[in-house]
């Protein structure tokens, strides 16, 4: 179905003398309005007014976060003579266009959307299309807490997809996540916790992961969706080797992880541990310690306190999740299920 909607558009002059008229985007077909999927394309179309030669479109779907379409190696829609632009997109709740420079280099995925300036000469922005209505999440109890189950895609670790059926609980009440390969596509998993939590002490007691294929990737951490101005309230213990088996296989982290020391790396031998961290007004103190239950000296195997770049509390909330690190030279060679015990949460 075709339809002309034209859009707020937010423009800038700084490449136009006064005569010209300033750019402006608009949609002549919107796709319709759904859960983001790397399986689900539909076309989107619509018109520039005043782009120069050498400009191109760049289109973001929004899915919890926003991303480049219609793929991160192919992120430029050409505009043809008439002005007219045309391409494929993956499905989302609404629908961005910016006009760029030749030297614009778009980003994978952005919480928020870049502002008019430098190589971004204009911004259109849409719902999309029908009647949708987002779904409520899945929750589980675990611990004796609440947790939502992720079924949206997530560029943690590359682009991702998530399925609700990939976390679970037992009889005993321990949570499980897996890590599986679905009709060619490997479908991670992840679970949230529904409220704020703040300073105090995070425990997670974790069955054994010595031998976690080396391109899966278990994360035990706090994020704040909105955070950016403090890298997301994140703070990471991670069970990895980032698809290099010959490295230790767990770090600690404070983000941002580029710089060096924001990561500790250590060993985790085999059989059940604790990883926990202390969050605190100006210092993370991370340990690890063999067996579930508090912590005893002699059976920490590492430990470290960070004092810098630590952030304040927020929104953030507690994620476990199980992925496939994606920049792995291979594959995972066979499904992989992780078994956390249990979590708790001290003041």
């Amino acid at each position: 179905m075709r339809l002309l909607l034209v859009v707020s558009v937010i423009a800038t002059a700084t490449c136009a003398s006064p005569a010209d008229p300033l750019p402006a985007i608009e949609f002549t077909i919107v796709p319709l309005a759904g859960i983001g999927g790397s399986d689900k394309l539909a076309p989107i179309a619509g018109r520039v007014a005043g782009a120069r030669a050498g400009q191109r479109i760049v289109l973001f779907t929004k899915s919890n976060m926003w991303w480049v379409q219609p793929l991160t190696v192919e992120p430029f829609t050409d505009i043809a003579a008439n002005g007219s632009w045309k391409n494929t997109i993956h499905l989302g709740t609404e629908y961005a266009a910016l006009l760029v420079n030749a030297d614009y280099r778009p980003p994978s995925t952005v919480d928020v959307l870049p502002q008019v300036g430098g190589s971004v000469i204009a911004i259109t922005t849409v719902k999309g299309s029908g009647n949708f209505v987002e779904p409520s999440p899945k929750t589980l109890s675990f611990s004796g807490y609440e947790w939502e189950v992720r079924s949206i895609p997530s560029d943690r670790g590359g682009h991702n997809m998530y399925d609700a059926a990939n976390a679970w609980t037992d009889a005993d009440g321990a949570l499980h996540l897996r890590l599986a390969n679905k009709e060619g596509t490997w479908i991670s998993a992840e679970v949230a916790l529904t409220r704020t939590l703040g300073y105090g002490t995070y425990m997670f007691a974790v069955r054994d992961t010595a031998h976690l294929d080396p391109a899966a990737a278990l994360g035990l951490l706090t994020w704040d969706d909105q955070g950016a101005d403090q890298n997301h309230r994140e703070l990471d213990i991670e069970i990895s080797q980032w698809g290099d088996p010959s490295i230790f296989n767990a770090q600690y982290v404070v983000q941002p992880y580029y710089v060096p020391a924001n990561v500790v790396r250590f060993s985790a031998p085999s059989g059940l541990f604790t990883h926990s961290f202390r969050w605190e007004p100006g210092r993370a103190s991370f340990r690890t310690f063999r067996g579930a239950g508090s912590l005893v000296p002699e059976r920490v195997i590492s430990q470290h306190d960070f004092t810098s770049g630590v952030p304040t509390p927020g929104n953030e909330r507690v994620r476990i999740n199980l992925y496939y690190f994606r920049y792995s030279p291979t594959p995972p060679q066979s499904n992989v299920e992780v078994v956390i015990e249990r979590f708790q949460y001290f003041p």
